[in-house]
């Protein structure tokens, strides 16, 4: 794949943690990242606002894209989302992908940026503010049996890959002072990708721990985010697949946008997953 010409536009400078060094397998804490045991190599790095692209990125070239995605779901609502939420996403990305058949996963896990009184409060509810990918061939549900988030392992057909999405959205009006950006899969290198634990933990009490990676510096790499995002849309990007030729997931962090007014409110979103199985 080659990056596309002419899709500059408008861009923000903004600083991430890649991953620097770490004594061991590397570990980060969802909740309180003085546990952490690596150390960060600051950076930064140019935001690359898709909005104002002539070209929009798509899930098959930059592996993210923004989609319409209204819903009248409740996300303080449990109930809802666990009856409602995973059934909708379902029908976005396989509307949106043309796969065979998707899961999404009835889960909508809520994140509050610094501004908002709900900061640091409740069970992994932080926005991530340096690079990673949420699981590794070993975590990526469909791919393996996943107790937690109810998913079997799927026995793909010859002629059947699988890919798993992440979907994103606020629940908070525009603009957003911690927005989400994901990297170009076309910039990535296998080699910029650090294994590592999560440990999504809350106060004391240990929830759930799994495979995961972290990003080195790469001078190639290209973050891309969508400014001023709606409650009626989602940013759904890469996580993994199953294609016998690898193919980069898109990592992703949180920045602090500088050009946010500063009074507007904290971000507050929603974020879940999905596989899709694709027949060639």
């Amino acid at each position: 794949m080659s990056i596309e010409e002419g899709q500059s536009g408008r861009t923000v400078q903004g600083s991430i943690s890649y991953f620097g060094q770490a004594p061991e397998k590397p570990t980060f804490h969802a909740q309180d990242h003085r546990r952490d045991n690596w150390q960060a190599d600051q950076r930064t790095v140019t935001f690359h606002d898709a909005r104002t692209w002539t070209r929009p990125p798509t899930l098959e070239r930059e592996g993210v894209c923004v989609a319409d995605f209204p819903t009248s779901i409740d996300f303080t609502d449990s109930q809802q989302v666990k009856q409602r939420y995973g059934h909708e996403i379902a029908e976005v990305v396989k509307a949106l992908t043309g796969a065979k058949r998707v899961f999404g996963f009835p889960q909508g896990h809520m994140r509050f940026s610094p501004r908002s009184n709900r900061y640091q409060t409740g069970q992994n509810t932080q926005p991530a503010h340096f690079p990673h990918v949420d699981c590794s061939p070993n975590t990526a549900h469909g791919l393996i049996a996943n107790s937690y988030f109810g998913a079997p392992k799927e026995e793909l057909k010859p002629n059947q890959r699988l890919v798993g999405f992440n979907v994103w959205r606020v629940v908070s009006e525009p603009p957003q002072d911690w927005p989400l950006a994901a990297c170009d899969i076309q910039t990535v290198d296998r080699d910029d990708l650090v294994l590592a634990d999560g440990v999504y933990d809350y106060g004391e009490m240990p929830w759930m721990r799994a495979e995961a990676y972290l990003v080195r510096h790469n001078p190639r790499h290209r973050w891309i985010y969508f400014s001023d995002m709606r409650p009626d849309e989602a940013l759904i990007f890469r996580a993994y697949g199953s294609e016998p030729d690898w193919i980069a997931p898109a990592p992703h962090t949180a920045f602090a946008d500088p050009t946010c007014p500063p009074e507007a409110g904290g971000r507050i979103s929603v974020e879940s997953r999905c596989y899709a199985i694709f027949e060639d």
